[in-house]
């Protein structure tokens, strides 16, 4: 039987990983939850090839290079422990979406049911992300600093989006779900969208 894949993308401060983290606790049973930082470094706990590899990257603080990055989230899709799995925060580039694809495509085992766009305005991201960052620590850095950081990590995530929902609209598997509610409602209809399949 085929694993049912669900990636996650949404701007910092989406709530995504949140979103997706409570729905997998809910359905444990069923339903598993990566982020994608989080399976290289299993992988590399792992002691497999593949994570020395990796961690021969990381250990220089180079990036980790596509196809690794891919053939990482095709192995813990498959040794998943349930058949059900969210990823969120990717793909992050069109040269990702278009190696996922490709691989997919070959694999049986896996099929990629949605992809679940958590929306929300660069208004509310920056609110956000700003408001967690003064929580975090009052008076420390300079608040534009963080303003800075902030626009860079909206233009990585903005840059390549549009491409990425063009090509997921084009397959009929792009689902939006506006992030702006309160967590409970982001909560309930991505998991009401993700049970249905499942």
């Amino acid at each position: 039987m085929s694993k049912k894949l669900f990636l996650i993308i949404g701007a910092p401060g989406s709530g995504k990983t949140t979103d997706a983290s409570m729905i997998a606790e809910k359905h444990s049973d069923k339903i598993v939850h990566y982020s994608t930082g989080d399976m290289l470094r299993a992988e590399v706990a792992s002691g497999s090839e593949l994570g020395q590899t990796i961690e021969s990257y990381i250990s220089k603080g180079t990036l980790v290079p596509l196809d690794i990055i891919v053939n990482t989230i095709m192995a813990a899709i498959k040794n998943a422990p349930v058949d059900t799995i969210l990823i969120d925060g990717y793909p992050r580039s069109i040269e990702q979406m278009t190696a996922f694809d490709k691989i997919e495509a070959k694999e049986d085992s896996v099929t990629l049911v949605s992809v679940i766009e958590v929306r929300v305005s660069e208004d509310v991201a920056k609110e956000r992300i700003l408001g967690r960052a003064a929580e975090a620590s009052p008076g420390e850095e300079r608040s534009d600093d963080k303003i800075e950081v902030f626009y860079d990590r909206m233009k990585i995530y903005t840059d390549p989006l549009s491409g990425i929902q063009k090509f997921y609209t084009n397959k009929d598997l792009l689902h939006v779900i506006n992030g702006e509610r309160t967590l409970e409602e982001v909560v309930t209809d991505m998991e009401a969208f993700v049970i249905k399949d499942i």
